[in-house]
């Protein structure tokens, strides 16, 4: 596999193309191949930068980066992704850790908070993320909250 490209941006300097990418890979993964109707478009973007990882100018992995006090009192990532066909790569390793360097060089080195679905704790547990909350539903998919302290 070719070595992923990434770059990222705040909402207003999104070319449109990027984000019918970024919306296209969300609604692939989230509502079609989770089987999950659900509202993905959920007035947080505007408010947060995306972290795009490209391979061969097909979006291959993406991330949210959302500011304290938009989806908690913490930093947050969100929309975690990586396309069907490049998983198996290790690219969610590199987007995760982009991610994470990414929201410190943005808001500062501190603490960041992230729903994840349960089946991903060991994954976000190798990062050193640490469970939160109880499992919780959020559309139908058992999810957990989990924070990282620097």
């Amino acid at each position: 596999m070719k070595e992923a490209e990434f770059s990222y941006a705040c909402f207003d300097r999104l070319e449109n193309k990027v984000l019918y990418a970024i919306l296209r890979l969300r609604s692939e993964v989230f509502v079609v191949e989770q089987n999950c109707v659900f509202l993905d478009i959920d007035d947080k973007d505007q408010q947060s930068h995306h972290l795009t990882g490209w391979v061969n100018e097909k979006l291959a992995a993406y991330a949210r980066i959302v500011p304290a006090g938009v989806a908690y009192d913490y930093n947050s990532i969100g929309r975690v992704v990586t396309s069907p066909s490049f998983r198996g790569t290790g690219l969610g390793r590199e987007l995760l850790e982009k991610s994470i360097q990414y929201c410190y060089a943005l808001h500062g080195v501190s603490p960041i908070k992230i729903g994840g679905q349960l089946y991903l704790q060991q994954f976000y547990e190798s990062f050193g993320f640490k469970q939160t909350s109880e499992v919780y539903l959020e559309d139908g998919i058992a999810h957990i909250e989990m924070m990282l302290y620097p």
